[in-house]
C-alpha cells in the first residue's frame, strides 16, 4: 500500500473520486481494479445517478491492458 489506511464513511463521492482514492492506496492498476470491483461486488459501494441506484457491471475485455 502506497498510503496509511483510512475510511470514508458515508460520503458522497464522484465515481472519479473513488478510483482516485482507491488507486491511491493500491500498488499498481491490477490491484485497483480488484479493489473497485470487490468494493461494488459486495455492495459497499453503491452508485446513484439523480437519485435512483444504479446497478454497475464490470466488463473486462480481450484487448484490455489488465488481463
Amino acid at each position: 500500500m502506497k498510503t496509511t489506511y483510512s475510511k470514508i464513511n458515508r460520503s458522497k463521492l464522484s465515481l472519479g473520486e473513488l478510483v482516485t482514492i482507491v488507486a491511491s492506496c493500491a500498488r499498481n492498476e491490477k490491484e485497483t481494479l480488484a479493489a473497485l470491483t470487490d468494493l461494488f461486488e459486495t455492495g459497499r459501494v453503491r452508485v446513484k445517478d439523480h437519485g435512483h441506484l444504479k446497478k454497475v457491471k464490470l466488463l473486462f475485455g480481450a484487448n484490455s491492458s489488465m488481463a
